[in-house]
This record gives C-alpha cells, sequence and structure tokens, in this order.
C-alpha cells in the first residue's frame, strides 16, 4: 500500500530553470499579450462572461458534470419558472448546474474578498464553503480543513489500492502553512511559482472534496494577485479537460517520484496554449461587440440600440419577459426590438413561448464562439 504524501517544503531546491528558460519566456510573452486584449476592453467582465461560465463548466466536468454552458444559460434564464417546465429541483441535471453556478460566485467572491484583505487561506477556506453550499460534497465540511485521512481511488476501492493518499489530517496545517509562506516568496519566475503553488495545493487535498476545483481557480486568481495579469479572468480547463490523463499522471509523478520538473514543463505549456486560446477568443467577441454596435442600431433605429447589444452580450441566452429588465428598455419597447432581432437572425429561438411559458432566446453567434476550439 503506498503511504501518505508528504509535502515538500518550498521553495523547492530542485528546480531546473534552464529547461524551463524557454517556456518561461513564451508563457510570460502569452501572459503579456492576453492581459492587453483586457486592458482594452471597455468591460471585458461583462464581454467575457460566457467564457467565464464556460471555464466553470469545464472545471466541473473534469470532476465529473455533465451539463453544457448552454444548459447553465438556460437554467439561469429560467429560474422561477421550474415547475412550468417541468425541470426537477433535484434533477441529476440541476444538480450538476449548481455546482457549476457555485463556481462562478466563488469567483466573484474571490475578487471581492481580495480588495479588502491579503489573499491566503483564509480566503480559500471561504471559496469553498461557496463552492459546496447546497451541492455534491455539502456534507464534507464546506471551508473546514479535513479532520479525516482520504484518497484518491476507483470508488468503492479499498485505501490499500488507492491511487493516492493526500497528507495525513496532523500535518496539513503546517504544510498550508507553508503554501502561504511561499505565495508571498520572491520566486524567479513567477509563473513557475504558480505552477509550484496549484500543484502542491492540490497534493495538500486540504479538504475532503472540491480540492481539484479549487486548484484551478487558483490559477487566476494568482495570476492576478501577482499582478501579471489585470484581471482575475484566465481560463485554464479547456487544456487541462482535454489533457486530463495527463494533467493526473503529472501530479501524481510529483508524489510518486518527485518529478517537480515534468509538473512545471506541462503547465507552462498549458499556460501559453490556453493564452493563445483565450487571447483569439477575447478577439473575437470584442470584434462581434464591435460589430454589433454599428449593425443593430442599423437594424433598430432606436435610441435603445446600444442598450440592446449590452443586454444581448451580458444574458446571451434569455427569457422574453426578462428582456426590458436586463437591457433597462421600457417594456413596451422590449418586445418589438427582440423580435426586429430575431426577425434578422441576430436572435435565435431556444423555446417558443406558449401558455404562461416564455419564449427563449439565444445570442447563437456569441455562444459559438464562446464554445468553439478546445
Amino acid at each position: 500500500m503506498i503511504k501518505p504524501h508528504i509535502p515538500d517544503t518550498l521553495p523547492l531546491k530542485n528546480i531546473d530553470w534552464e529547461r524551463h528558460v524557454t517556456l518561461i519566456g513564451k508563457a510570460n510573452a502569452a501572459l503579456a499579450r492576453y492581459d492587453g486584449i483586457l486592458l482594452g476592453m471597455v468591460n471585458p467582465q461583462v464581454l467575457l462572461s460566457p467564457l467565464t461560465t464556460r471555464e466553470a463548466v469545464l472545471s466541473s466536468r473534469i470532476e465529473g458534470t455533465q451539463a453544457s454552458l448552454e444548459e447553465v444559460l438556460q437554467y439561469e434564464a429560467d429560474v422561477g419558472d421550474l415547475e412550468k417546465i417541468r425541470l426537477q429541483p433535484d434533477s441529476a441535471q440541476v444538480r450538476d448546474i449548481h455546482e457549476i453556478i457555485n463556481y462562478r460566485k466563488a469567483m466573484v467572491a474571490a475578487v471581492e474578498q481580495m480588495a479588502g484583505r491579503p489573499f491566503g487561506i483564509n480566503t480559500i477556506r471561504e471559496l469553498h464553503r461557496i463552492l459546496l453550499t447546497g451541492v455534491r460534497g455539502r456534507y464534507k465540511d464546506p471551508g473546514e480543513i479535513r479532520r479525516i485521512q482520504n484518497y484518491i481511488a476507483t470508488p468503492g476501492t479499498p485505501i490499500d489500492q488507492a491511487t493516492f493518499i493526500p497528507p495525513s489530517p496532523e500535518i496539513i496545517m503546517d504544510a498550508l502553512s507553508n503554501w502561504e509562506d511561499y505565495l508571498y516568496f520572491t520566486e524567479r519566475d513567477p509563473l513557475v511559482q504558480l505552477a509550484i503553488l496549484k500543484a502542491q495545493f492540490e497534493l495538500i487535498h486540504p479538504f475532503r472534496d472540491g480540492n481539484g476545483r479549487i486548484g484551478r481557480m487558483l490559477v487566476p486568481i494568482i495570476l492576478y494577485h501577482k499582478k501579471i495579469l489585470s484581471l482575475p479572468m484566465f481560463y485554464i480547463s479547456s487544456y487541462l479537460e482535454r489533457n486530463r490523463d495527463v494533467y493526473y499522471e503529472r501530479l501524481l509523478a510529483i508524489s510518486r517520484d518527485g518529478d517537480w520538473n515534468g509538473w512545471i514543463s506541462f503547465f507552462l505549456e498549458a499556460l501559453v496554449l490556453q493564452s493563445v486560446e483565450n487571447s483569439k477568443k477575447a478577439r473575437a467577441i470584442l470584434e462581434l461587440y464591435n460589430r454589433m454596435k454599428l449593425q443593430v442600431p442599423e437594424i433598430l433605429h432606436s435610441q435603445y440600440s446600444i442598450r440592446a447589444v449590452d443586454a444581448i452580450f451580458t444574458r446571451p441566452i434569455f427569457k422574453s419577459k426578462d428582456f426590458a429588465k436586463i437591457s433597462g428598455i421600457p417594456e413596451k419597447t422590449a418586445p418589438r426590438i427582440v423580435q426586429a432581432l430575431r426577425d434578422r437572425g441576430i436572435l435565435t429561438v431556444l423555446r417558443e413561448g406558449r401558455g404562461q411559458i416564455s419564449a427563449i432566446y439565444m445570442f447563437a453567434e456569441l455562444i459559438d464562439i464562446t464554445e468553439k476550439g478546445g
């Protein structure tokens, strides 16, 4: 039987800096280009909100959820009408969606808390509490450092056949204290430091559940904390989900073989490729927004044209009856605007309205940009 993992003390003394120098340069340059796009956006939190939700979808999918981006956004549009559409609140689909929504809520809370206090383990505990509230894992001490020995294995497998056994409970607090000290340590390169912090956190496995999702959440948070990005808006789960087996093997190789350099190379490569993918998507969304700001006024001939554009970017899937509220357009005018955008193909119908059930519309071009690629 494998023994509980004993975390290495940080900072590490065996980093092969020469091996990583090329990828460090590529990753820093790619992140700088991506941040330039963020800085050039008037309201990136709104324009990139579908990408933020997609990150929550993919990070949760690594842990076994099945809900799609479209399903999450349609569910949010339908909140309040679930009984009318016969979607059971305790169905597997709804449970998955709530996990994804919690992930996004935790990211919002992280930014709010970082504005008022130093980032560290206490903030992470609060994010964990939000992540597990009311969903799978809610009975596994949300926000509390684990006091039991757990292990990673196929469900039903005994501990003596575990793939990985995290540290014993009695050493977790010391390991987390060392982790937090290293967070504020001046390392030779902050991206290598981020790679180490993410892996070390997941190997410490401080919670009974949700460690992987918190670990992935740490990537944009620490990029923002270290001032590498101007906003905590980086989407790495696409790469990790596509390369799930390698992702887990690289982490396992640290505990099994002490192979930190293999993990660092894998993570830096992920940063490079996802920076490129994130940049392409952010640019495409910005180009779409600028095109809509020209096209929609020509269609509507209305003083509310820009409000309509901002609304469909803010909520690319919405109920017809909610459009006035989302956009701030008068209730008498909003239906005419929705109809005009539908007639010109900018909005597509996800569900026709019938009886007391409202129609649901989708800004398909924005969803397509968000979903295409990895």
